[in-house]
């Protein structure tokens, strides 16, 4: 018995991108939505989603946990690192000084990246800890909601 790895691969990006979608964040998969959505007034949270384990055991769960918090940011979008290749980059180009990594997180305020959860900080590391950071973030530069 033989697995195909292309659909296998399909079924973990299926997953991973729903996993976001419950958690109430939207997908950006072209550079236009991606410009659309971070150059807008007010604070983003963009979650760089990714096939790795740490991703799947430690940035997800705390993408859907975090944002249950007195100040959130007014809005949560994710991109695909590796499957959304184009939207990834345009979102990246807003992440100055900050080399490309995924899983992370930018927090962005009025277009302009306030802070960043970089994939070391997530990489073993257990989800409340990544929780903690991004509510520290979120009290720092989002409002109460």
């Amino acid at each position: 018995m033989s697995m195909d790895f292309n659909l296998y691969m399909n079924d973990v990006v299926t997953q991973a991108r729903e996993d976001m979608e419950r958690a109430g964040y939207t997908q950006l998969t072209t550079p236009e939505e991606v410009e659309e959505q971070l150059t807008q007034k007010g604070t983003t949270l963009v979650m760089i989603n990714s096939v790795c384990g740490c991703a799947g055991g430690i940035a997800r769960p705390a993408a859907a946990h975090a944002i249950h918090y007195d100040k959130r940011p007014d809005r949560l979008v994710t991109v695909f690192a590796g499957q959304d290749k184009e939207a990834t980059a345009k979102a990246r180009s807003y992440f100055t000084d900050y080399p490309p990594s995924s899983p992370s997180f930018a927090l962005l305020k009025d277009g302009k990246i306030c802070t960043m959860v970089e994939r070391h900080e997530i990489e073993g590391h257990d989800p409340m800890s990544v929780v903690n950071k991004l509510q520290q973030y979120f009290d720092e530069y989002c409002e109460e909601v």
